[in-house]
This record gives C-alpha cells, sequence and structure tokens, in this order.
C-alpha cells in the first residue's frame, strides 16, 4: 500500500482538542500525518504535544523554521486545514503569512497542492462581510472550503455540537484516492 503524506493544520477552535483521534483515524485510512498548529493552538495543547509528536512520528510544528535550517517533515501530497477559525481563513485567504500555517497554505496554492478546509465560526463571526469573501477568495484558488451543506454549518455563540472530521477526512481521500490498495 502507498502511503500518501498529509499536513493536518489546526487553529484554536474547540474541535482541535480531538486532534489526536483524527491522526489515528487518518492513518489507518493510508495516511502518513504531520501536524501544525497556531500558535495559540500550540498552547492549548501544549502538555501534549510530545505524545502527538510521537503518535505522527514527525515533530509538531507552529513556528516558521529558520533559514537554513532542514525541513523535518515530508513533502506534503494533500493538506487539511481544520478547524479553520475566522482569523485563519480571513489571514489565509488575504495572503496575510505571519504565522506558520497560514504561510504554508498560501504557497501551497502556488504549488498546485490539494486542499481542503472545514472552518470551525460561530454564525455571529460569519455575520461579518469579510468571512464570506474569504471563502469565496479561497475557493477561487482552487481550495475546497468545507462549509455549509455537506461541511461545517456554524453553530450559536455558546452552542456545542460535534465537528464533522469525518466530512473532512473524506473529502481528503476524494481529494487523493489511495493508490495500490
Amino acid at each position: 500500500m502507498t502511503t500518501r503524506t498529509l499536513y493536518l493544520f489546526g487553529s484554536a477552535a474547540p474541535p482541535v482538542f480531538d486532534i489526536a483521534h483524527v491522526i489515528e483515524e487518518a492513518q489507518t485510512r493510508g495516511w502518513d500525518v504531520c501536524l501544525g498548529l497556531t500558535p495559540t493552538a500550540a498552547e492549548w495543547l501544549e502538555d501534549g504535544l510530545d505524545g502527538l509528536a510521537a503518535l505522527t512520528g514527525h515533530p509538531v510544528r507552529s513556528r516558521y523554521k529558520r533559514p537554513g535550517e532542514p525541513d523535518v517533515w515530508p513533502k506534503a501530497d494533500a493538506i487539511l486545514v481544520a478547524p479553520a477559525t475566522f482569523n485563519t481563513v480571513n489571514a489565509w485567504a488575504q495572503g496575510l503569512t505571519d504565522r506558520f500555517v497560514v504561510g504554508v497554505v498560501a504557497e501551497g496554492i502556488g504549488k498546485g497542492i490539494p486542499m481542503a478546509t472545514m472552518p470551525c465560526v460561530n454564525a455571529a463571526y460569519v455575520q461579518h462581510r469579510a468571512f464570506e469573501r474569504s471563502v469565496q477568495e479561497l475557493r477561487e484558488m482552487g481550495v475546497q472550503v468545507l462549509y455549509g451543506e455537506g461541511g461545517f454549518v456554524p453553530n450559536q455563540p455558546g452552542e456545542k455540537r460535534p465537528y464533522p472530521w469525518e466530512r473532512a477526512l473524506d473529502a481528503m481521500d476524494a481529494l487523493l484516492p489511495l493508490s495500490g490498495a
């Protein structure tokens, strides 16, 4: 069986606390997972970062490497950005690459890497006009945005419900099917 390399990038939204389970599920689907986190998400998961690195077999990254340092991850076959916060979606669409996660996916568009994102935003955030423009911008750049019917549907502020991780992983499998199975 051929292994595909998935960069899984998470922002600081409650579903990021389920990331170990998501990594395990992706691995059962034939993905070699490299985990990247926004700085706040890395802070939230700080106590478990060593365990997540052991689970993936790769260092967890939340910052750019220094010039001249070797890349510690294999080349990505596909990238999933989930959960993607209001801030991450807007920064990515606008090309604001001060954070490692956003920088990699912004460059990934130009490299033609298959990518999907599933936002995790509440209904109050999506009332801001920038969000819909950003979703449209990412779609026009070829990113599969799992938002709305068939993806993430915004909840009311403070409402808790399951995040549809299966849909995100199914989208990645559809973007880059496993060969040699």
